[in-house]
């Protein structure tokens, strides 16, 4: 099969490599379509994967084709999305149902071979079954809609509470969604590109400010981080009132340092913090998933105004490009596995 094979740091190979093998529980799911996310960057470009050669990609969807025995014979032909996340299912998370902080947990697309390739070995555990009224483009970002999701839960009740959230990347835009969607009575996006704006939903709630012209940015009863800066958390902490919560969903891009003044404004403020990880997940119960693929089926999320670029498969390192370099505007790059013109 075809796929982007990551030999070492900056060495991504568009080759051929054998089919996936399965093994007890496990299927295989032929890729309809796969997301690039922005922790891929760096993982393609300057950390490398837990080990060579790997490939990477944990965002996608698609189509059942081969089981391991016959015991799952009836998923053959089943449309997927996918939880890429392998829990160990023996730490003390793990038994308590919080997969998504499992302490030995296994990986698609980083610690094991990923989605960026025509087929990827998947335990039936970790499927998720799609309405057809979801396309193969919309499963492929139930990951970064359940983190959003999952972040937006971790604040608590929000009806009727201003909410800010720092960064425009798709799980930003996403987490604007489902805070409208949860009841927030006014969204403010912060980004520094005026562009930005038109991946914007048409819900009136939501409103875009560019950092970079406006003045002063609003107050907020709630501000969710999904940047991981010194500046954005910074921002974070400025913009909420006295008294309010702060999500922090950015992974790092290093170390985060406050200053002084800053760290006070958390004391003064009685700021509550809190700390969100990946989304939960559970195979035949309610879950940030589960809930996720609902609200694309009633379409009550809409998500396909954030996909910024749809590429064949034989392009995706157009699609890393564009987002390593940022030499245009983007949201979610996509690529299609199912054609290639």
């Amino acid at each position: 099969m075809k796929s982007y094979n990551l030999h070492a740091v900056d060495d991504l190979r568009y080759e051929e490599v054998d089919l996936p093998e399965l093994q007890k529980d496990w299927v295989l799911v032929k890729v309809m379509a796969s997301g690039i996310c922005s922790s891929d960057i760096p993982r393609i470009f300057k950390k490398g994967t837990y080990h060579f050669p790997t490939i990477p990609g944990h965002e996608f969807s698609g189509l059942i084709v081969k089981t391991y025995d016959e015991e799952h014979q009836d998923l053959l032909g089943k449309r997927v999305g996918v939880f890429p996340l392998i829990p160990c299912n023996k730490c003390c998370q793990c038994q308590q149902g919080k997969y998504e902080m499992c302490e030995n947990y296994d990986y698609i697309g980083s610690r094991r071979d990923g989605a960026f390739a025509e087929y990827v070995a998947v335990p039936e555990w970790n499927l998720i079954e799609l309405p057809d009224t979801i396309s193969y483009e919309e499963a492929a970002m139930l990951e970064p809609l359940s983190v959003a999701l999952h972040a937006v839960k971790r604040a608590g009740d929000i009806q009727n509470c201003k909410v800010g959230i720092v960064g425009t990347g798709m799980i930003g835009f996403a987490a604007a969604e489902w805070a409208a969607a949860y009841g927030a009575k006014k969204v403010y996006v912060i980004g520094r590109n005026s562009e930005k704006k038109k991946y914007l939903s048409s819900n009136d709630k939501i409103m875009y400010i560019n950092k970079m012209e406006e003045i002063k940015c609003p107050e907020c009863d709630l501000v969710i981080e999904a940047v991981g800066s010194n500046s954005s958390i910074e921002m974070a902490i400025n913009m909420v009132n006295s008294g309010g919560r702060i999500v922090l969903m950015g992974n790092p891009e290093g170390d985060i340092h406050l200053r002084q003044d800053v760290y006070w404004k958390i004391l003064r403020k009685q700021v509550q913090i809190a700390g969100t990880w990946n989304s939960s997940y559970e195979k035949r119960a309610r879950s940030d998933w589960s809930e996720a693929v609902q609200a694309l089926a009633d379409k009550r999320i809409c998500v396909s105004n954030l996909i910024s670029h749809c590429l064949p498969k034989s392009d995706l390192r157009t699609g890393l490009d564009i987002m390593r370099e940022h030499k245009e505007s983007y949201c979610k790059v996509m690529v299609r596995w199912d054609e290639d013109k």
